[in-house]
């Protein structure tokens, strides 16, 4: 069956947790979070009412082996430029080197263009170097340095 992109439903939660911290894993991270925890359902749900917010899931033989969530960001800068930010791109573990993330950074990127967006932008953990040289061969450049503040 090919690879197909679809918005994530409810019931794609368990499946996009795992994958968010399978891919994420790292010395220090903090347990996966639980998928029936109230926050993480509000979450779900603001980003499914937002139209400047999608949550996909990637589908292969009926299985969920990627996500990526796409935000549309309007920007005052460069003449009303929007932007569109990827977040949690992950690919299942089992799963990669076969060109399936090839495949959705391209899908999520033509969304971006057809919003209008400019530019698109992601960070990506400064552990995830195979992330790194993966983003670099589509075409992403390390432009910027990242900063976060937890609160």
């Amino acid at each position: 069956m090919p690879l197909t992109f679809r918005d994530a439903t409810s019931d794609d939660i368990v499946a996009i947790l795992t994958l968010s911290y399978e891919g994420a894993a790292a010395p220090g991270m903090v347990p996966p979070p639980e998928h029936d925890n109230p926050a993480t359902i509000s979450a779900f749900e603001a980003i499914t009412a937002d139209p400047n917010h999608r949550l996909i899931v990637a589908v292969e033989d009926g299985l969920v082996v990627g996500t990526v969530q796409i935000s549309y960001i309007p920007g005052i800068a460069h003449n009303g430029l929007w932007r569109g930010l990827l977040e949690h791109v992950h690919i299942r573990t089992d799963r990669r080197g076969n060109g399936l993330g090839g495949k959705m950074m391209a899908w999520a990127i033509e969304r971006c263009r057809e919003r209008g967006c400019g530019i698109v932008q992601l960070t990506s953990n400064k552990l995830r170097n195979d992330a790194h040289r993966f983003y670099e061969r589509l075409g992403f450049e390390k432009s910027h340095e990242g900063f976060k503040l937890k609160l």
